[in-house]
């Protein structure tokens, strides 16, 4: 029986949630930590994660502390997914496809969303230009998604798989712009 390893997220971040699927989905013992934005700079936290951002876990069974999404969901696939369940054969075509996804979760879907809730909601100063790019931009990634399940329900191969888990966490978000993006007009589905 494994130790539960120990996720620290924020109540809304979407990265850290897109993290804790993995575990359930695996079956893997986790402990959620909620950590509001001013103690991720503290440096209880920056001594966890030096980036003072979340996801981060902690993984007792391993003895390794990670942070950044993608590793830890690379991470967590590869150590507690040796069924494949979520993931794919090694050297198989489904692997790096895989891999091409998550990829594109985080330096595309990941990145642009948050930009686009941080100048929505957060920015002290109100710039409609930063908005609107980064909502075109959820636009764009969001119509490449919408090509590829034209023609198939999984990112990859015929069942969920971690590919799949990384964009959901982050399609919640779009009804915060639900003035601007409207999923079901522009592309028939809705988050």
């Amino acid at each position: 029986m494994s130790l539960p390893i120990t996720l620290w997220g924020h109540d809304s971040g979407p990265s850290a949630w897109k993290v804790a699927m993995l575990p359930e989905e695996l079956n893997v013992p986790y402990t959620f930590k909620l950590i509001d934005f001013p103690d991720m700079k503290k440096e209880a936290y920056k001594s966890i994660n030096p980036n003072g951002r979340v996801p981060a876990i902690k993984d007792p069974n391993t003895g390794i502390t990670l942070w950044e999404s993608g590793t830890i969901i690379k991470y967590l696939v590869e150590t507690y997914d040796k069924q494949h369940n979520i993931s794919f054969a090694p050297g198989s075509k489904e692997k790096y496809k895989a891999k091409q996804w998550l990829f594109y979760d985080v330096t595309c879907q990941s990145p642009y969303f948050g930009q686009a809730v941080w100048f929505n909601l957060y920015h002290a100063e109100k710039l409609p230009s930063a908005v609107e790019r980064y909502v075109n931009e959820i636009r764009r990634v969001s119509g490449v998604l919408d090509r590829v399940f034209k023609d198939k329900e999984f990112l990859v191969g015929d069942e969920i798989s971690y590919a799949d888990a990384a964009f959901v966490t982050w399609d919640l978000i779009i009804p915060l712009f639900s003035e601007r993006i409207n999923l079901e007009a522009d592309f028939g589905w809705s988050a």
